[in-house]
């Protein structure tokens, strides 16, 4: 959904609609006043094709007010949400983080359906005390929030009723993960079955509802299949340390030698490291930048030595080799720092990371396979690859995970 347009805020929330949403808006409108003109020829054309264009922006409405239950319960929790967006399969709201705890994950997964079920009773009643259009309009738009709230219980990621699932196991067995893995195999069996349903109703019979349950069949299992992937991905995450994405990419040099001596003897080396530490007396120093050279008088160069620029270790961001590497990640991020330091049990340089070492390391961890020409890139760009976020990653793995919550129009 990269092409949205922004139509307004609730609660400082962004809303954007994704031009998908221009679709099936269409496809709804369509639907609704081919229904009505059999039923209520009486009405006209203008006015059957206006009541089902505004069918349309009602349910959609209806699907707004579903995400903003959720989002509401998020910033109450202190969880920031970053939009709500309408597009094909209903809306979805971005939210950053999930909440800290079974009970909590459960009051933020069943929000959406709980307003929903609101708004069906509350279109309820508006049929029994309406006529005419308003009264056609509020049975519709009941029956249509009484089916958004069922299908979105239903238990299965990416639905509501699989961040429940998700919610519940969580609580029973201690373990997020373990949550996550049931509710997305449950949509990824769910979604399964409904594509092959759906197909078959479609081709078999020639519905073209089994069309669209395939398609939905597809949705879910889709995002099933991407939470379990990245929950995967967070558990690997959480089992290394700094130790196990360590490199040796520095040089250690003698700390007594000149300015000059640096400058001419490793500066102008090919393929020089990056990092320098200064050692002298059998002790590290601390690290040598080569731009501090430039705080230093040339005519100076030749008398004093690395001591005039060294900074000490104490002074630099440094991690120790049993750092959790998720703990590294965030360090770098939070002080936007190109590598860190890591230091062994007794003080000493044992590595360094950088943002390549780290991808390098979850590659192994996850069997993944990343070209050396792509590891030497990040390192040289300092940037993660578009499809291995691992900052975001990191900051929801404290024992968080990213819940879009994704609700889906039956």
């Amino acid at each position: 959904m990269q092409a949205r347009w922004r139509i307004g805020s609730l609660f400082g929330i962004p809303l954007y609609i994704d031009p998908s949403w221009l679709f099936i808006v269409a496809l709804v409108t369509v639907g609704y006043s081919l229904d009505w003109q059999s039923v209520h020829p009486e009405w006209g054309s203008v006015r059957i094709w206006s009541a089902g264009l505004v069918m349309a922006l009602l349910l959609f409405g209806s699907v707004l007010l579903h995400e903003l239950g959720h989002s509401l319960v998020a910033l109450s929790q202190g969880i920031k949400v970053n939009s709500i967006t309408l597009f094909l399969f209903g809306g979805v709201a971005a939210i950053e983080q999930e909440s800290k705890t079974p009970g909590k994950a459960f009051q933020l997964a069943i929000a959406g359906p709980a307003v929903s079920l609101g708004l069906f009773g509350l279109t309820l009643l508006l049929a029994t005390v309406t006529t005419g259009l308003a009264q056609v309009l509020a049975a519709n738009l009941a029956q249509v929030n009484l089916l958004l709230a069922l299908f979105n219980l239903i238990p299965a990621l990416p639905l509501d009723g699989g961040q429940v699932l998700k919610a519940l196991i969580w609580k029973i067995t201690g373990n997020r993960f373990q949550g996550v893995h049931w509710a997305a195999r449950t949509g990824q069996t769910l979604g399964s079955v409904a594509i092959a349903g759906g197909l078959g109703l479609g081709i078999l019979r020639g519905q073209f509802i089994g069309f669209w349950v395939a398609l939905l069949g597809w949705f879910v299992l889709r995002n099933a299949t991407a939470y379990d992937r990245l929950t995967d991905l967070q558990e690997g995450l959480q089992q290394l340390t700094a130790a196990d994405a360590s490199s040796r990419d520095f040089r250690v040099v003698d700390a007594e030698i000149t300015l000059r001596q640096f400058a001419d003897t490793y500066l102008l080396e090919e393929n020089r490291p990056t990092v320098y530490f200064a050692a002298s007396e059998g002790r590290y120093r601390g690290q040598v930048a080569a731009e501090d050279l430039r705080r230093v008088e040339r005519s100076q160069w030749e008398t004093q030595s690395l001591h005039a620029i060294v900074h000490a270790l104490s002074d630099i961001p440094t991690v120790l080799e049993t750092t959790p590497l998720l703990e590294v990640i965030e360090t770098l991020e939070a002080k936007t720092l190109p590598w860190i330091t890591i230091l062994s049990p007794a003080g000493a340089v044992s590595g360094v990371i950088d943002r390549g070492d780290i991808v390098r390391a979850v590659a192994k961890r996850m069997n993944i396979q990343i070209p050396d020409a792509e590891i030497t890139r990040i390192k040289k760009e300092g940037t993660y690859p578009p499809g291995l976020q691992l900052p975001a990653l990191a900051k929801l793995s404290e024992i968080t995970t990213s819940t879009v919550s994704k609700d889906t129009q039956p």
